[in-house]
């Protein structure tokens, strides 16, 4: 084979990054080389706005034919928005808080819909684990739920909905990240489970996916003992092709998580990183946010020199380019949907759960508990403040109640927190604010694991625009002044 060729299958297999709303002098030439793909993010001003992202894709497209990724679940992970606005569709926890199968396919393939119209052909999405852990950091209310056949029957609509809509899914994070108390941004988490659990529990959805023939599964960067011994999953021929491939039979394609997390390449380097996955049996191999013009030439040398030394089998390269070829005229052929704005704000509307009576809460005052998104949540916004004239937001490690209390006299109270089982300081600031109004309302906007034992209690599963607006309908707020909050669909 010509060093030509070898690098062009080399490239094929990759999904680097970007920066900015136009396509840089060096991806154009990468395009021009063979280049499989792109990952889109946010935070790397690629995404501006529906009609800015349209012509970005648009652009990519003007000589090549390459796959664009994006990481955009609805709810509190969401990419449309370009991180400024929170998203219009309520996330995973509030559809499984439903728990109607096809209202959950008719939020996926709106958002699909709204992809496929800004350019996006596979989305990074749905996240299919089961949230077995409630102090995940990672996950939480990504998840329909922690029962493996609840989140299985939306997997498998999600799934649907979203190729309805011509937009591949991507079910993750193989072999679930659900069991987890640890961030695969920052380490590799231990998964303690033998394969009968699995099978029981995190595989459960993944075969659900599978039967509504997703057409990508993209893997987690997780350790997994009993079949890995202690490689991540990502790195791991045990997991994809004797996992994945051989036992559940998967014959699409396999996407990398972020190959940049410290989960896949702390140790070893994104370039050596590519090609253990690559062997493993990965074929899309997403690089990460930063990893652009340097790291994509970098690890198409580490590539084609593994291949030259006999570490990677040009055969598996042929055959991971080759199913990169297959999913781009899958999507040449695939539908399109129309979307619908409404199944979202209906699903966000009956996703909510009140305990207890709800109070009259004349002139209400707003106390936000500040609580820190994770990586893959990023600076997305949050919170009541679109829908309430007056909002405070404050660090529950060093906030006291009383100043709270003074400015709350005579007026309702209401106190929104955020995975409060999470944060011992929300936990603490809430506390003491009930104790002197028992009146007030507690809104959990993560999931409601810690609830307190006064006042009323509402849960939204989810911090999403979608769920704020319809806290707060049922709150009774008015749009503050100039916030944009209106009736709309």
């Amino acid at each position: 084979m010509t060093d030509d060729a070898l690098s062009r299958l080399a490239r094929a297999v990759l999904l680097p990054a970007f920066t900015g709303d136009t396509v840089p002098r060096w991806l154009r030439e990468e395009l021009d080389r063979g280049l499989g793909g792109v990952t889109l993010f946010a935070l790397n001003g690629n995404v501006t706005g529906p009609a800015e992202l349209a012509r970005l894709t648009a652009e990519l497209r003007r000589d090549a034919d390459p796959i664009v990724t994006i990481d955009e679940e609805g709810g509190d992970v969401t990419r449309l928005g370009g991180h400024r606005t929170a998203s219009p569709y309520p996330g995973n926890a509030a559809l499984g808080a439903v728990d109607d199968v096809e209202l959950t396919r008719r939020v996926y393939r709106s958002l699909a819909a709204e992809l496929a119209e800004a350019g996006v052909n596979l989305n990074f999405a749905p996240a299919v684990d089961v949230n077995a852990a409630d102090d995940n950091p990672i996950i939480g209310v990504r998840a329909f739920g922690s029962d493996p056949q609840l989140v299985a029957r939306h997997a498998a609509a999600a799934v649907t909905g979203t190729q309805e809509a011509g937009v591949a899914a991507c079910a993750k994070h193989f072999p679930g990240h659900g069991a987890t108390v640890e961030d695969s941004h920052l380490s590799v988490p231990l998964v303690d489970a033998d394969l009968d659990l699995l099978e029981r529990r995190e595989l459960v959805p993944f075969r659900a996916a599978l039967k509504a023939d997703v057409r990508a599964v993209m893997t987690g960067h997780l350790n997994v003992p009993a079949l890995t011994g202690g490689t991540p999953a990502t790195l791991s021929r045990a997991v994809i092709t004797g996992l994945l491939r051989g036992r559940l039979g998967f014959e699409g394609v396999v996407v990398t998580d972020a190959l940049d997390m410290k989960g896949a390449s702390g140790t070893i380097g994104i370039p050596e990183a590519a090609v253990r996955a690559l062997a493993a049996g990965a074929d899309l191999l997403c690089l990460g946010p930063r990893e652009q013009e340097e790291t994509t030439r970098a690890t198409v040398a580490a590539i084609t020199a593994a291949v030259r030394e006999g570490r990677l089998d040009v055969e598996r390269l042929e055959e991971a380019a080759e199913r990169g070829r297959a999913l781009r005229a899958w999507l040449a052929g695939a539908p399109s949907a129309e979307p619908d704005r409404p199944a979202a704000l209906q699903a966000a509307r009956r996703a909510l759960a009140l305990t207890g009576g709800l109070p009259e809460l004349p002139d209400p005052l707003v106390v936000e508990l500040e609580a820190p998104g994770n990586i893959a949540v990023g600076p997305t916004p949050w919170g009541l403040r679109p829908w309430a004239s007056d909002v405070v937001r404050v660090d529950g490690r060093t906030a006291a109640s009383g100043p709270l209390l003074e400015r709350a006299a005579g007026r309702g109270l209401i106190i929104v927190v955020r995975d409060a089982h999470r944060h011992a300081d929300q936990r603490r600031l809430a506390g003491a604010l009930l104790a002197a109004r028992p009146d007030a309302v507690v809104v959990e906007m993560g999931l409601p694991v810690w609830r307190p034992r006064a006042g009323a209690h509402l849960a939204t599963f989810g911090a999403s625009g979608a769920n704020a607006r319809a806290a707060a309908e049922l709150l009774g707020l008015t749009p503050a002044e100039g916030s944009g909050a209106g009736p709309g669909g």
